[in-house]
C-alpha cells in the first residue's frame, strides 16, 4: 500500500508547512527558516537588515513572517477568568 505524497502547503504568503520539514513548523517557503526563529530575533531587536543575511532570506520573508503572526493574534480568542 502506497501513502500519499505530502506536500508543502502554503498557508499564508511566503510561508509553509510540510510535515518533511521542521516537524511542520510554519518556515519561510523555500527554506527550513522556522517562523519562530525570524520572531525571536526580531523580538531581540535584531535588525530585518541582519535577520535576511543571517537566514538568506529577504526583507519581504521577514516583513511575511510578521504578516503571519499579527494574522494568528487577531484570530486569537482570549478568555479572562472573572474574579
Amino acid at each position: 500500500m502506497r501513502q500519499k505524497a505530502r506536500m508543502a502547503v502554503e498557508i499564508a504568503p511566503r510561508i509553509t508547512a510540510d510535515p518533511r520539514v521542521r516537524f511542520g513548523q510554519p518556515v519561510i517557503k523555500g527554506t527550513r527558516v522556522p517562523v519562530a526563529v525570524i520572531l525571536d530575533e526580531m523580538a531581540a531587536g535584531t535588525t530585518m537588515e541582519d535577520i535576511a543575511r543571517k537566514y538568506g532570506v529577504t526583507r519581504e520573508d521577514v516583513r511575511a513572517v510578521l504578516r503571519y503572526a499579527a494574522e494568528i493574534i487577531a484570530g486569537e480568542d482570549v478568555k479572562v477568568a472573572r474574579r
